[in-house]
């Protein structure tokens, strides 16, 4: 394993290129990228890009990002709760839509999500989330771009 923090992928629901960023940047700055999904993910020939197939169940993937991370990772997800977990444990969480997910913004991102939840769970159709845009990836390689100047003056 590299020296110094890492990247976590909630691998089931990350969008393709959001995928190619972090391979790209995992080769660049020599980082390892850790997709874990509860299927089998294809990733490219790298010694800093791998895969971890976890059995199916509710959580079984969030919950091994949880056990793995460190303080200083960053975990790419959209789920909000792996968010809040992994927040609590030091490291910083981004969904692929490049929102960093922080301590002071978590609480009121899991009481909307639960108000959601709610609403669906009452059979009101809430809609889902908007297409993904050349903005949001872009938002989200700035994001990654941050966590990486970072990293490297730790590093340093």
């Amino acid at each position: 394993m590299s020296e110094g923090p890492q990247i976590w992928v909630d691998g089931d629901a990350c969008p393709g290129v959001i995928k190619e960023i972090l391979f790209r940047a995992a080769e660049r700055e020599q980082v390892h990228v850790t997709l874990v999904a509860n299927q089998w993910l294809r990733t490219p020939p790298s010694r800093f890009v791998r895969a971890v197939q976890v059995p199916s169940g509710l959580d079984v993937a969030d919950n091994e990002i949880v056990q793995r991370t460190q303080p200083d990772d960053l975990v790419v997800t959209q789920d909000i709760p792996l968010a809040a977990a992994v927040i609590a444990k030091g490291a910083l969480a981004v969904n692929p839509r490049g929102e960093l997910y922080t301590t002071e913004t978590i609480a009121q991102r899991l009481s909307m999500r639960n108000f959601m939840d709610e609403l669906r769970g009452a059979g009101i159709n809430t809609g889902g989330p908007s297409s993904f845009h050349q903005r949001d990836r872009q938002a989200f390689a700035n994001q990654l771009d941050s966590w990486l100047m970072r990293r490297r003056r730790k590093l340093g």
